[in-house]
């Protein structure tokens, strides 16, 4: 009778199992990984700027939504952070000076966006400022605080307008394209004047204007061949450096008067 009733038992939780629905399965989040064509770039005297490609993909994406469009992804190549001082030349006497500047601590030496869309059609401007993201979310630390809020913002402008002026500061839209529903292709721009040092790539991605995840890598920017040997020679033995520096000037006058003069 006991075997009976715990038969009995049994079934019915059995039953009472399979009654219950199927509890769903929370999809793993999406995610994103980035791989840059090459790891080091050299610099040589004839170097007029590069385009750098970084490929990229979406884990666990969701087809509907990568079918609708609705993943965008920005890159970004940040240069290390060094001091800049920005002055402004007043004319006083006729003649045009310095008379202000505004020193900010650990500005981006170069900054390249690439995006699959223009910035405002990716998400809202506030995700930008939380995310620091663009140039113009970026943030310049003056070394004085204590500066009027009106002079740093001043500065900081004409800093940004100089940096994008020279190619230091871009931004390329449609640079970051989807090869498939997983895989994308991003293009920046190296400029030119490009600095050398340790660069930062980070890929965002956005899911129908929310960000969801970021990923970096890191690109060596480094002089190579004659270039090289001098940059190196200058940062080791500085001193020695500045010294065949003035006898190369003084040795170079010498000899221009020498060859120019007039009897």
């Amino acid at each position: 009778m006991a075997g009976l009733k715990a038969f009995a038992a049994a079934a019915f939780l059995s039953l009472a199992a399979a009654a219950l629905p199927a509890v769903a399965q929370t999809p793993p989040p999406e995610s994103i990984q980035i791989g840059l064509s090459t790891d080091a770039v050299s610099i040589t005297a004839g170097f007029s700027g590069a385009d750098l490609t970084i490929f990229g993909s979406l884990e666990n994406a969701d087809p509907l939504v990568a079918r609708q469009g609705r993943y965008d992804v920005i890159v970004v190549l940040e240069g290390p952070p060094r001091p800049v001082v920005v002055r402004r030349k007043d004319r006083l006497l006729g003649v045009w000076i310095n008379l202000e500047s505004e020193t900010f601590e650990n500005v981006p030496v170069s900054y390249s966006v690439a995006t699959t869309r223009p910035l405002q059609d990716v998400t809202d401007p506030n995700s930008y400022k939380q995310l620091s993201l663009g140039a113009s979310n970026l943030y310049m630390k003056p070394a004085d605080v204590t500066d009027s809020p009106a002079t740093i913002e001043e500065f900081t402008a004409a800093l940004r307008d100089r940096k994008t002026a020279t190619g230091l500061y871009s931004e390329n839209v449609g640079g970051v394209q989807f090869l498939s529903q997983n895989l994308f292709r991003a293009t920046v721009r190296l400029a030119p004047n490009v600095p050398v040092g340790t660069h930062k790539a980070r890929a965002f991605l956005f899911k129908s204007g929310m960000f969801i995840k970021e990923s970096s890598a890191q690109l060596e920017i480094r002089k190579s061949g004659f270039e090289q040997s001098i940059f190196r020679v200058a940062h080791d033995y500085s001193f020695l450096y500045g010294v065949f520096a003035v006898s190369l000037a003084m040795l170079t006058g010498w000899l221009g008067r020498l060859i120019f003069r007039k009897d």
